[in-house]
């Protein structure tokens, strides 16, 4: 009598790891955004270049503290972005404490907490356009105001837009009735898009109110 012996099956194709491609198609646009951002920055350089009295006139109606705090509150809400992301990782959409256990949050309470760092700069933005223009800076006045509102204003653009995101992702995690990994890669796309946003702040931040 024989013995039959059996090799291990093995799969007829080997299992690959794939990137995921939404994540890889949000970093491809980024990449693109980042192009337009840079072609904004080489026009304020330019522009600087060949205007150095006006930018230093104009420059000094800049209310530097104002900026700074409205900064340090986008900064933040990148930090509240990413712990909406580690929650969303984890698979737990909502909060499984009291409303201000911060360590029992879900995606949703942080994402929330995130668009409203957002709309406070916003907010704040708005309220910097209106004191500069008191001040006659304005976008039509020079090239230092079309430089510094078009520089500006597309970037909070990319800010309503990011928290128009926010709202449609807190939505979906709502609506969905199980948050699976779908729902997971949304959030965490969408927080590519708002560290990228913050990131090009901070350039600007620098730029425009500490180089000047």
């Amino acid at each position: 009598m024989t013995t039959a012996t059996h090799a291990p099956s093995t799969p007829a194709h080997p299992t690959l790891n794939r990137p995921n491609m939404v994540s890889v198609g949000t970093v491809v646009w980024l990449s693109s955004e980042l192009m337009f951002f840079a072609g904004l920055f080489a026009m304020y350089f330019t522009l600087r270049s060949t205007t150095g009295g006006l930018w230093a006139e104009e420059t000094a109606k800049l209310n530097f503290p104002f900026a700074l705090v409205n900064t340090l509150i986008l900064v933040s809400s990148s930090f509240s972005c990413q712990m909406g992301v580690f929650a969303a990782e984890n698979l737990q959409p909502r909060r499984t404490g009291r409303r201000f256990q911060f360590s029992r949050w879900g995606m949703t309470e942080w994402f929330l907490l995130t668009f409203v760092l957002g709309a406070i700069f916003v907010s704040g933005q708005s309220t910097e356009y209106a004191m500069l223009t008191s001040e006659h800076v304005t976008l039509n006045a020079n090239a230092y105001g079309s430089a510094f509102y078009m520089t500006t204003g597309f970037h909070g653009l990319h800010v309503i837009g990011g928290l128009i995101a926010f709202l449609l992702i807190i939505g979906r995690a709502y609506a969905a009735k199980k948050f699976g990994h779908f729902e997971a890669t949304s959030a965490i796309v969408t927080s590519y898009y708002w560290h990228f946003v913050d990131v090009v702040w901070i350039g600007l931040f620098l730029v425009i109110y500490v180089l000047k």
